[in-house]
This record gives structure tokens, sequence and C-alpha cells, in this order.
């Protein structure tokens, strides 16, 4: 698929978790982590916009994710007073087309300020893995954005060093393994010694299944 045939349509935006909570008592949760997938097989250029943008700090809120890639998100909360409690913000993410710069999908994800601490005894030494699970992990620990395909953990990463975690049901995977083979194939049209072609709306909704996988095996 040619980066340009994105422009067909709007594609859908993966982003994890799709909303940030921030608690004024709990130092830990003063940073958030977004994990922003790009499922497709072309490269895109994505841009973060806030509606509070002086009261948020985003590491690196613009730049490109290669094809099958992924990149961490680090949101910090820069007004943390009683007075900006229980105001929910917005984040939008955008993509953008690597080529023409024109915008080919977007995401808002909400952010709000709590009084106090997370109800749950340990969430207030959690704070969001890259990887959609909870994390324990120290705000000097965050890990800073950078890229990486789909399935590889940063060794770095708490969730990579535990035992026991949960199986993935094999259905899960042969869905995955699916939706990759069929994102290989030529598109209709094209000259190709591969016998079978599929058009790129077909496409387009095996990247859009390939996402959901992904995230599903991230979090099991």
């Amino acid at each position: 698929m040619q980066p340009g045939s994105a422009l067909d349509g709007k594609v859908p935006v993966f982003a994890f978790p799709s909303s940030m909570d921030f608690y004024l008592g709990s130092q830990s949760t003063y940073k958030r982590v977004v994990t922003l997938y790009n499922p497709y097989e072309f490269a895109v250029r994505f841009k973060v916009y806030c509606t509070a943008p002086d009261k948020y700090i985003v590491v690196d809120p613009e730049g490109s994710i290669k094809p099958m890639c992924q990149i961490d998100l680090v949101f910090r909360h820069n007004a943390l007073s009683p007075a900006n409690c229980n105001v929910t913000d917005k984040f939008r993410i955008q993509l953008h087309d690597h080529t023409t710069k024109q915008v080919i999908g977007k995401k808002d994800i909400p952010a709000t300020l709590h009084p106090g601490v997370p109800e749950s005894k340990n969430d207030d030494r959690l704070s969001i893995s890259p990887f959609g699970e909870p994390a324990e992990r120290q705000p000097s620990e965050l890990r800073l954005p950078s890229q990486q395909p789909f399935g590889v953990k940063d060794s770095q990463t708490p969730s990579s060093s535990r035992g026991g975690g949960s199986s993935v049901n094999p259905i899960i995977l042969l869905t995955g393994l699916v939706c990759v083979i069929a994102l290989l194939l030529p598109n209709e049209g094209e000259q190709n010694s591969v016998p079978v072609h599929i058009s790129h709306n077909l496409k387009l909704v095996f990247s859009y299944v390939l996402g959901l996988v992904t995230m599903v095996i991230f979090r099991s």
C-alpha cells in the first residue's frame, strides 16, 4: 500500500489508555503515559493538541511513527492546585499523511485532575504502562517516547520481567496472524505474481482489527 492511499478516507487512531486521571494527593500520578499505535503499513505523522496547553507538559508532542510501530507519549500535569480539580481538559491526537501533511485521523483523550488519592489502595503507586496495563514505577523511571515494533517490549519495562502472566487465547493470535497476512497481500489492481489481491477498504478493516488484537495481547 502506498502512503497516499490512506487519503481515501479517515483512518482509526489507536491510543491507550483512552483517558487520563491525575490525583492531587498522589505524586506518582502526576505523569501519565499514552501509547500511540500505528498498525498500518505506511508511516504517519502525529501531533498532540490540548484545550489547556499551559497546564500540561507533553514530551515530544509531534513526530512520526514507522509502519507497524508504536510510540509512548509522556504527559505531565503542570498546574496542580485545588482550583483545577474536577476540571476535564482534552488532548487531541491528529494523524497526518507523511507526504501531504493532510489530516487522516484524530482521537480525543480527556484528562482530569481529581482531589485526594485514587480509591484503590495500590493506585497511588501505579501509572499506566505503555502496554495498557498497570505497572509499578516511580516518576523518575518513566520511559521517554521511543518507537518499537508491535509485540516487542523494552527490557526495562516492568511488565516484561513478570512471571506467570496470563496466556493469550490462540484464536486471538490466529486472528492477528490472518490480519498481518492480509495486509501483506498486494492491493487490488496491482501487478504482482501473488494471485490473491484485496481492496484498500478491506485492508483498512484488517488494520483496525489488528489494532484491537494488538491491544488485547498487550493487556493480557
